[in-house]
């Protein structure tokens, strides 16, 4: 068995990710990325300016809630989840970079519920040994994933051996990798974890909330935050989500437990104001609202960003220069280049978008390799600092499905004999 044959079947023998192929593609590649100590400290500082500028606004929101309607428009659900967590939104994320000729750009933060740790974390474990000389920069993650849990349990008097829920849609699969190295990463930590849906919630006598009748110190929130509200069509000819109601006691009960801190909610709910990401157009449209650190960070590292509803007049001849994005859209899902479509397809986007469920990004050029391959560092931030990476390499414009996950290692800077 020779090439990625040989590869897929080193994958599988992690026993976590399980299917090396995707509708016949290969999902991975076995030639890592890797970063010098400049790039990713370039990639890593970008990642961690931009969850600063996010908990600036934050901050920002929890003293104006007027927002919430004026700038947000978030529905009657989305704002309850808001107001019971505010200002709070932050455990990990990732932010999605890209290497330009103008430096590092960060096109989004997941700061609701990122995905891709396991593949991270074992495929770059998984070729680390066949390459000395270079550092697996994913190698930490684990341990700070782990810690941040238990920084949250502390904030509601929990200590000690903890029992962990992890929450997630038990219907779908292709998180089932991310919720087994969790579970992995917990238990050898000496945490006990019960895995469960929103359906499984309860509240146990002491205001705990429980799973399967177990009461959790914290829940690991893989679920999102706009499932859990009112589910709303973004194109006006686009027919009702068939489960568009909000799951009205699962989340009453978590955020019940949360509000009283007896269990603390990570990520917590107030990811559904971050995640928006009409929160990337406020930094741009309300940046006077920030810092001077801030401002600074919006503008070197954050795609200008702005409402639809505000832009929409002007993008009808402006394609190639501007990409759409719906509001909780999520890898790679109604996201519209510009550059990728034509004319009648871009008005078409635009006549049928539902503006206020819209945001207009400025078109950048990644930096692509002698392939024409993209990546996408999918940086992860627990903290607010960088933790590791998701590397993702592509040849379109969107990272979609088509994409290929790669193992990242560092090449550490030769230090001179006496240097300091």
């Amino acid at each position: 068995m020779t090439g990625y044959a040989a590869f897929a079947s080193r994958i599988q023998g992690t026993g976590v990710l399980a299917d090396p192929w995707l509708e016949g593609e290969a999902r991975f590649r076995a030639k890592p990325v890797v970063l010098d100590e400049v790039r990713y400290r370039d990639l890593a500082a970008a990642a961690a300016a931009i969850a600063a500028v996010h908990e600036e606004l934050a901050q920002i929101v929890a003293r104006d809630p007027d927002l919430l309607d004026s700038f947000f428009g978030l529905t009657p659900w989305q704002r309850g989840m808001w107001q019971c967590s505010a200002p709070d939104w932050h455990g990990i994320a990732r932010a999605d970079v890209f290497m330009t000729a103008d430096g590092a750009k960060v096109c989004e933060l997941n700061s609701d519920t990122p995905s891709g740790e396991a593949e991270a974390v074992l495929l770059s474990a998984l070729i680390a040994s066949e390459h000395p000389g270079l550092i697996d920069l994913n190698a930490g993650l684990p341990r700070r994933f782990v810690a941040m849990c238990e920084a949250w349990a502390r904030t509601v008097g929990r200590d000690g051996p903890l029992t962990v829920g992890l929450l997630y849609p038990t219907e779908l699969t292709e998180d089932l990798s991310m919720v087994a190295v969790y579970r992995g990463w917990l238990e050898q930590a000496g945490h006990r974890v019960v895995l469960g849906s929103p359906f499984n919630l309860g509240l146990a006598t002491d205001g705990r909330a429980t799973l399967f009748d177990v009461p959790c110190d914290v829940v690991v929130r893989h679920y999102k935050t706009d499932w859990w509200g009112e589910r709303l069509p973004v194109f006006d000819d686009e027919a009702p989500f068939d489960d568009r109601e909000p799951l009205v006691q699962p989340l009453l009960t978590l955020l019940q437990a949360s509000v009283q801190r007896t269990t603390a909610v990570v990520n917590p709910f107030g990811a559904v104001l971050t995640q928006n990401k009409r929160a990337m157009a406020f930094c741009w449209e309300r940046i006077d609202r920030f810092s001077a650190t801030a401002q600074a960070a919006i503008r070197r590292f954050l795609p200008r960003t702005v409402r639809l509803e505000l832009a929409r007049e002007d993008l009808w001849q402006q394609r190639e220069r501007w990409v759409l994005k719906s509001d909780y859209g999520c890898e790679g899902a109604e996201v519209i280049v510009g550059k990728d479509v034509d004319q009648a397809s871009w008005e078409g986007t635009l006549a049928h978008a539902i503006a206020t469920r819209w945001v207009a990004q400025s078109y950048f050029a990644a930096e692509s390799d002698p392939h024409g391959d993209v990546t996408n560092h999918g940086v992860y931030v627990i903290g607010g600092q960088a933790a590791g990476v998701l590397a993702r390499v592509h040849a379109a414009a969107v990272t979609d499905d088509a994409a290929r996950i790669a193992p990242v290692l560092l090449r550490a800077a030769r230090r001179t004999e006496g240097a300091a």
